[in-house]
């Protein structure tokens, strides 16, 4: 019987003026580069990231490729994008705002993922 991938999970609350916003999606690119299940939870600030074009020009770090790029790499490798939903109401957003495939959903999503083995970053 082969193994099931390992998980990660990548949780982010800075906003995309923060340089560790380019690195959660460095760390998460990373995870999928490796071949793990990676399902990144973005709360407070951090959901503007994936408001539709927000990241598109956002280039945090000189030596890493612009945020809306790392973003969408993941998304292409089969990563989960999730969004608080609370942090996504107070904003305005609905999911039709979001890019494509961001789920809006609480944090029960990660703590089964959590409850199943998977390894958690914050930043």
């Amino acid at each position: 019987m082969p193994s099931e991938k390992k998980k990660l999970v990548v949780v982010v609350t800075c906003g995309l003026e923060d340089e560790k916003m380019s690195v959660a999606w460095s760390v998460a690119n990373g995870g999928v580069k490796s071949g793990l299940d990676v399902t990144i939870f973005l709360a407070s600030s951090a959901i503007d990231c994936v408001r539709k074009g927000a990241a598109d020009q956002v280039h945090l770090n000189p030596l890493d490729p612009t945020l809306g790029e790392m973003i969408n790499n993941v998304r292409a490798a089969g990563g989960s994008i999730l969004a608080c939903p609370p942090c996504a109401k107070v904003r305005g957003y609905t999911e039709k705002d979001l890019l494509d495939g961001v789920v809006i959903t609480g944090s029960g999503a990660i703590h089964e993922l959590i409850k199943q083995g998977a390894a958690t970053l914050s930043f």
